[in-house]
C-alpha cells in the first residue's frame, strides 16, 4: 500500500480523515495524494456562463474558499511526517475522486456522524466510492483521532463475494495489525465455509482468531457492534452492499446501517 487518496472538504470530517490517512502513510510508508474537488463544472471554471445561474463570479468565489482551506490544510501537512502531493479538480468529488483514485491503493473518506446533521456534515460518499470503483475506501467516523493501523482488526466475514472482495483489499493493513478478529455472525439459514478466510490469511503469513458470534435474535449490524465492543476493534473490514442496493435500501441491510452507525473505521470494498 503505497498511494493514499485523501478525500479533501472543509467540513466536521476534516481533521479526522487527514489524521488516519497520515497514519497509516507512516505505518506503511506511503505517499499521500490530496484531492480537493470544487463542486462547479470545468466550463464555469474556465468562465463560460451555462444559463443556470452560475457565473465566473461564483466560481471565483467557490476557487478562494477552497485556496483558503487549502492553506490550512497545508499548514497541518507540515506539522506531518509524511509524503504528499496536492491535487485540485472542478466538478462532483463522487467522479472527481473515482478518477483520482485510478492508480491508488486506498481511499480515505469520511462516515456521516450517527445521530448528528448540519451543512458541515462530511459528504455522504463512502459508499458511493466502495461501489463505483474498484479501490477500497477506509471510512473513518468525524469522531475519530486517527488510525491505529497497527490495533486489533476486526473482520466480518459471511462468505460471500463482498466480503472476499474486502479481505483481498484489507491485505496489507492487515499485515500491520498486531490481530485480526474474524467475526461470522451465526446464521442457520446460510451455512458458509468459515474456515476459509483464516485459512487465506495464514497464506499471507496473518494469524487471524475465528469466531462464531451469537446472533441472539437482533440484526447482524447489532451482532457485529456488539463484537467490536467486546473484541475492543480498532477498525474493521467488511464488504459492502452483499445484496443488491437496492434491496438494502428497500429492506435494511448491514451495510446501510453500519454506514450510519459504525463506531470505529471500515475498510470497505465491493
Amino acid at each position: 500500500m503505497k498511494t493514499i487518496v485523501l478525500h479533501i472538504h472543509d467540513d466536521l470530517g476534516a481533521e479526522s480523515r487527514l489524521q488516519a490517512a497520515c497514519d497509516l502513510a507512516r505505518a506503511a510508508r506511503a505517499h499521500v495524494q490530496c484531492v480537493q474537488v470544487t463542486p462547479l463544472p470545468e466550463m464555469i471554471a474556465a468562465g463560460a456562463q451555462d444559463g443556470l445561474g452560475f457565473s465566473p463570479v461564483i466560481a471565483a468565489e467557490l476557487h478562494a474558499i477552497d485556496e483558503a482551506f487549502r492553506t490550512r490544510m497545508e499548514a497541518r501537512f507540515a506539522q506531518e511526517d509524511v509524503a504528499w502531493d496536492w491535487r485540485q479538480k472542478n466538478g462532483d468529488s463522487l467522479p472527481g475522486l473515482l478518477d483520482a483514485a485510478k492508480l491508488a491503493d486506498l481511499i480515505v473518506a469520511s462516515l456521516p456522524e450517527a445521530g448528528h446533521s448540519s451543512a458541515q456534515d462530511p459528504l455522504p460518499i463512502a459508499a458511493d466510492l466502495a461501489m463505483g470503483g474498484r479501490t477500497p475506501v477506509l471510512a473513518v467516523p468525524p469522531s475519530a483521532r486517527g488510525f491505529a493501523a497497527a490495533g486489533r482488526a476486526l473482520v466480518a466475514w459471511d462468505g460471500s463475494h463482498a466480503a472476499a472482495a474486502a479481505l483481498r483489499a484489507a491485505i496489507p493493513l492487515l499485515q500491520l495489525s498486531q490481530a485480526v478478529e474474524i467475526v461470522t455472525v451465526e446464521d442457520r439459514d446460510t451455512p458458509f465455509p468459515a474456515t476459509e478466510a483464516p485459512e487465506y490469511l495464514a497464506r499471507h503469513g496473518i494469524k487471524a482468531q475465528l469466531h462464531s458470534w451469537p446472533r441472539a435474535d437482533r440484526p447482524t449490524e447489532i451482532a457485529l457492534r456488539d463484537a467490536i465492543a467486546t473484541l475492543r476493534a480498532d477498525w474493521m473490514v467488511m464488504g459492502a452492499f452483499g445484496h443488491s442496493r437496492w434491496r438494502e435500501l428497500i429492506f435494511g441491510g448491514v451495510t446501510r446501517s453500519l454506514l450510519r452507525t459504525a463506531p470505529v473505521p471500515l475498510l470497505l470494498a465491493h
